[in-house]
């Protein structure tokens, strides 16, 4: 007969990382999950409760600390019971979780469509809360490059000589200001998404390091002119030397991959070998592994990607600019924009312009000018204060203010705004505009100027786009959309980033 495992330590553990018994309401647990209610979620100690032996995850959701077990999650409960209290304690609501947990796992396609639906929502999760702490940075440098090309740009058949010289100190310091997060950016990511994880942010920024380290890099500048070999040779196959700035995808499949290799090696390793030997192991391997693997791969499919979606919207310029201009605002009131976030992502990492983002540009000053056009029209103080505060927010980048505001509440508001932002969408998709900075609406006018050539047709394009955006997005609010009549809507609360 097999010996019955003592869970008692476990659940010892357990109920000290989640802060102790007095920082426990109640608990419940479903077929592989400890489904805490805590006082205070911010007390426990998630990374510890990651660690221990029997736990394999841990999970924020549904107002619940969840504690992933597995089979044993009943034993690892009752024990936790004994030691909480019966009190804390709620057989009702731990046999419906469970029968409801039970009945999806018996549905066999919705449980895998759960599951997928799920880890992809991680998945974007992960993405965009590595990328979102560094966005307002991208945007400044975005903005810092294109007006560094307009101070340098040259009008031909015009005698006049640009603000500064391209090979003077005050373009080089310029320059690198906005040059230093894309240049850096493994390193920037190294740190974000290793947060986002709870893993060492040090040894993030280490492989990020790595990949962008300056004897690599004059190695590529080398193999441009053909005097370097390539990584590796194996027979008639070379291991592609590839420059890894700019790029975002290699950097967050590493981090995810040197978080579940710490996780392992703390739990194989004793504690006098760990500060040592963790960083050292994890920072050699998951390097090796991304500059000789995952990093070719990743960045060949990116390009693929990118291409792709230039290819389409090139195509079917007109109509999808005019699609997505229409739509896009609409998720942002679902929160949903933030899963679109690496298309534009991936094409400033692979071709350094995105076709993607100069439509998305239009979205903002639409809700910003059909906000405007309410302020302009009411009577009421109050609503004209908050209209002007918020117009001047969506044509800085920024739209929820207009949205939440204003717009939800009054829904021909966001309307006007769509339509606006539908017929600026179409011009820039018709010329296929171009933008080379994250910053978007008419703060962003600088990312539509050409780096290498200065001002050029993409420019006039955006400011095309823009008037009409504007002008369009008015009249709609200002005739239709809104006047003081109205009664106010209940309006969507604020969705969270995923």
């Amino acid at each position: 007969m097999a010996q019955k495992v003592d869970y008692s330590a476990l659940a010892k553990e357990i109920i000290d990382g989640v802060g102790g018994e007095e920082n426990v309401n109640s608990l419940i647990h479903c077929i592989t999950r400890l489904r805490f209610y805590l006082k205070d979620e911010d007390v426990a100690q998630t990374d510890k409760i990651k660690n221990l032996d029997g736990v394999i995850d841990v999970r924020k959701a549904q107002g619940q600390y969840q504690v992933v077990i597995g089979s044993a999650v009943e034993d690892v409960y009752d024990e936790a019971i004994k030691q909480l209290g019966t009190d804390k304690a709620d057989p009702e609501a731990t046999a419906a979780v469970v029968a409801a947990t039970t009945a999806e796992d018996q549905q066999g396609h919705q449980s895998i469509f759960t599951t997928l639906k799920n880890s992809f929502n991680d998945l974007i999760g992960f993405i965009t809360g590595s990328m979102s702490p560094i966005v307002g940075a991208l945007a400044a440098a975005g903005i810092t490059k294109g007006l560094l090309a307009l101070l340098t740009m040259q009008v031909p058949g015009v005698n006049i000589l640009p603000l500064i010289s391209s090979d003077s100190i005050t373009f080089t310091v310029i320059n690198a200001m906005g040059d230093s997060i894309f240049v850096f950016l493994p390193i920037m990511v190294g740190v974000t998404a290793a947060r986002k994880l709870g893993s060492d942010i040090i040894i993030g920024a280490t492989i990020g390091g790595v990949l962008v380290h300056p004897s690599l890099l004059n190695m590529v500048a080398g193999k441009a002119v053909g005097e370097t070999p390539a990584l590796l040779s194996l027979g008639g196959f070379d291991v592609p030397l590839l420059s890894y700035t700019y790029s975002i995808f290699p950097m967050i499949l590493a981090v995810f991959l040197a978080a579940k290799m710490e996780k392992f090696l703390k739990r194989v390793l004793p504690n006098y070998l760990r500060l040592i030997f963790v960083p050292l192991i994890t920072i050699f391997v998951i390097s090796g592994i991304t500059l000789y693997i995952t990093g070719p791969i990743i960045l060949g499919v990116s390009n693929v990607l990118a291409h792709g979606i230039q290819w389409l919207l090139q195509v079917s310029g007109p109509v999808s600019g005019f699609v997505i201009g229409g739509i896009y605002q609409l998720l942002v009131i679902f929160g949903l924009h933030w899963g679109l976030a690496p298309i534009a992502l991936n094409d400033f990492a692979t071709l350094h312009y995105s076709l993607w983002n100069a439509i998305i540009s239009t979205t903002m000053i639409g809700q910003g000018a059909a906000v405007l056009a309410v302020a302009l029209k009411t009577k009421k103080t109050s609503l004209r204060e908050l209209g002007i505060g918020a117009t001047i927010s969506a044509f800085a980048g920024v739209t929820e203010p207009a949205i939440y505001g204003i717009n939800l509440k009054y829904r021909r508001v966001f309307i006007s705004g769509l339509i606006g932002s539908a017929f600026g969408g179409l011009i820039t998709g018709l010329f296929h505009g171009k933008m080379w900075g994250w910053a978007g609406s008419w703060i962003g006018f600088a990312s539509f100027i050409n780096p290498e050539k200065g001002i050029d047709q993409n420019f006039w394009i955006f400011l095309a786009a823009s008037v009409v955006t504007t002008v369009v997005g008015f009249l709609a609010a200002y005739f239709w959309g809104y006047n003081d009549n109205m009664t106010e809507e209940q309006a969507m609360a604020k969705p969270k980033k995923p």
